[in-house]
């Protein structure tokens, strides 16, 4: 079994990746967003009524209002998770 180290996340310090929010880590959050909305999931924003789920997912990743948490890991098993309201 390997052993991973936690960087510290109490502080608002982000010592793992860029401090912003890669393209990649938006696409993965406004799909598993709109995907949760199609299923019946609460909407965090004011919404028209024709918006499809991902215009509402990106609108709701804009606000920052999401409770998600990403995972940035290192090669060596490092990691820290890092909430959303946290990236830029």
């Amino acid at each position: 079994m390997s052993r991973r180290r936690v960087l510290n996340t109490q502080e608002k310090k982000i010592e793992v990746g860029p401090p912003k929010i890669t393209r990649f880590e938006k696409a993965r959050i406004v799909g598993a967003r709109a995907l949760q909305i199609s299923m019946g999931a609460p909407i965090l924003v004011d919404a028209e009524e024709n918006t499809n789920p991902i215009d509402i997912a990106v609108s709701e990743l804009e606000a920052k209002i999401l409770p998600i948490t990403i995972r940035r890991t290192l090669p060596d098993g490092t990691f820290q998770d890092i909430p959303l309201k946290w990236l830029s």
